[in-house]
């Protein structure tokens, strides 16, 4: 791990870069569990030691101890796997503070389907039991999801939001490229290499691959929305081949950052943190946004 790293975008603190946040005490929690901060098991004959929800309970302590028992106000964001982080740690994250701290979390990047491949299987399920399985995680998951349902299915998010009970804001883009590549087309479930291209460029993909992730759009519609009923929740969907927009500068808060009608994401951000505005922005279907800032990979 590097020693030192940019503060980019939500984490930035320079008000023409970050207008809401900018004078916040910033913390980046160092990801490398492997399980989002939950998993909390061993298997000593092999020397694997899996510490997830320690780490994160010591850094918390930590936190608390160094003053963050004073704030007033608190968010706990996180992108990709930090943002299925704070979703399954946000009302835990939530029961640190007084009932008088402004308590919201925010993931970015980290609403995974369940969702069934281009071969028909489900990769993302299969990887998520194995993580599950191996990390001892079923403990650590919220009781509302785990009392129920299968404790595989309680790493997917859509199985989680209906449940928080604290505010709650999904920002993701419609069009995951996380998920493209590893879930809904990996080359586990290409064979042929009918999606390589595809898969590494919108541009490349023909009208029945775009047909595909128009389909995996509705599904990730659908999931957020009795989410989206409850007026405490923010919801910024957009329809952009994108993944993580929080901590990049360029699609945080920018000249040319991406929007949903005249709002972009720090906006929309900050106006729903701050009870300024109710905020469920959801964009048109591709290709019809302009300011998407759209992953590329050679």
């Amino acid at each position: 791990m590097e020693r030192q790293i940019q503060f980019p975008g939500i984490l930035s603190n320079k008000a023409e870069e970050n207008p809401d946040f900018f004078n916040w005490n910033r913390v980046k929690l160092r990801y490398c569990d492997g399980a989002s901060f939950s998993g909390d098991s061993q298997y000593k004959a092999g020397q694997l030691y899996f510490r997830g929800q320690r780490i994160w309970l010591a850094a918390m302590e930590d936190l608390m101890s160094k003053g963050m028992r004073h704030a007033t106000q608190a968010l706990l964001s996180g992108c990709s796997a930090g943002g299925l982080a704070s979703i399954l740690h946000c009302d835990e994250f939530r029961g640190l503070f007084p009932w008088t701290t402004k308590v919201k979390c925010l993931s970015d990047g980290g609403l995974f389907l369940d969702t069934i491949d281009v071969s028909g299987r489900r990769t993302l399920r299969n990887m998520f039991r194995g993580v599950v399985w191996l990390q001892g995680v079923k403990k650590n998951l919220p009781w509302s999801c785990a009392n129920h349902l299968n404790p595989t299915l309680c790493f997917f998010p859509q199985h989680l939001i209906a449940d928080i009970k604290t505010p709650l804001f999904l920002l993701n883009a419609a069009y995951d490229m996380w998920q493209i590549q590893a879930s809904l087309a990996p080359p586990s479930a290409d064979p042929h290499g009918h999606w390589h291209a595809c898969r590494k460029n919108y541009a490349h993909c023909t009208l029945s691959q775009i047909q595909f992730f128009q389909g995996f759009r509705n599904q990730m519609l659908n999931a957020v929305k009795g989410f989206s009923r409850s007026n405490k929740n923010g919801l910024f969907i957009n329809s952009c081949f994108a993944h993580c927009q929080t901590e990049r500068q360029d699609t945080w808060f920018a000249q040319r950052s991406p929007h949903i009608g005249n709002k972009g994401v720090a906006e929309s951000v900050g106006n729903w943190y701050f009870d300024r505005a109710d905020i469920k922005a959801v964009d048109c279907p591709f290709p019809c946004d302009k300011t998407c800032h759209n992953l590329v990979f050679k």
